[in-house]
């Protein structure tokens, strides 16, 4: 086989999970990476593929309910410890359950679903590593993204900006390095779960931890939803694109691919 060329980075893109248009946001991965002549993309819908992931240099994933095994785990860490960065976007952290015991439970839009909407930590070595875990958000409507750290590389030059988007709130494992952030609250915002409404606690909605000699970086903005998305919960429901129609939200997930492959910053200025 041929060398690779010396700026070629392996970037193993994993994309799939439910309640989420997985199909149109792999797309929108694939575009932003094509910018890049140094990115050489594998593409999966689970973390399974341990033979790639030992030989990439970026782990890229949005996923929401994609349960790892011990294996996947451990190999996970291991591409970690050894200096491979891990750029993960929204539902990554996120596992979905239903508490039956009750029986089912009928929404206010009339949706119908199996029991009590939970996300328990089922993978916790997996969460660790990312460094937390989804607990609720909001409804999808508009909210203010603000820069906790302007000096920072992958923020700089940023203003605050609105997106339409869910605003994760999450438990976290380990430290993390705040670089973007926002509050939640039912003075602000419309269907906040109650366990969430405090605004006097910090969001971050874009963080990086270390681990071994490698990094994660978390962007837990990225909802966007297709018509059949909510199956078999729902038969259709509506298109949500969210903040992959922002030039701000994009402009950040260009930064995040930038600083994973490693190769310098892509400044996109034109929302500025």
């Amino acid at each position: 086989m041929p060398e690779a060329a010396s700026d070629r980075r392996d970037v193993l893109l994993v994309v799939g999970g439910r309640f989420h248009d997985v199909n149109r946001v792999r797309l929108d991965l694939l575009t932003l990476l094509a910018e890049r002549d140094d990115a050489y993309v594998h593409v999966a819908s689970d973390f399974a593929d341990l033979a790639t992931l030992a030989g990439a240099q970026l782990l890229v994933s949005y996923t929401c309910d994609v349960r790892t095994t011990d294996e996947q785990d451990e190999a996970l860490a291991a591409f970690l410890d050894r200096g491979g960065r891990w750029f993960a976007l929204h539902g990554t952290n996120a596992f979905i359950d239903f508490d039956t015991e009750g029986g089912p439970v009928t929404g206010g839009s009339g949706v119908v679903i199996p029991g009590r909407y939970l996300t328990p930590d089922l993978r916790p070595r997996f969460t660790g590593l990312l460094g937390s875990r989804f607990l609720a958000h909001p409804t999808v409507q508009p909210f203010t993204v603000r820069v906790s750290e302007p000096r920072h590389p992958l923020v700089a030059d940023l203003a605050d900006f609105e997106v339409t988007d869910e605003a994760y709130c999450c438990a976290f494992t380990t430290d993390v390095e705040v670089l973007l952030e926002t509050t939640v609250s039912s003075r602000t915002m419309r269907k906040v779960p109650a366990a969430v409404d405090d605004e006097s606690v910090r969001r971050p909605l874009l963080y990086l931890r270390r681990r071994g000699e490698g990094e994660v970086l978390y962007l837990t903005l990225g909802h966007a939803r297709g018509r059949w998305d909510m199956q078999p919960l729902m038969a259709e429901c509506s298109v949500e694109r969210g903040p992959w129609q922002s030039a701000a939200f994009l402009e950040v997930v260009r930064r995040g691919l930038a600083w994973g492959l490693g190769t310098g910053l892509v400044h996109d200025r034109d929302f500025l």
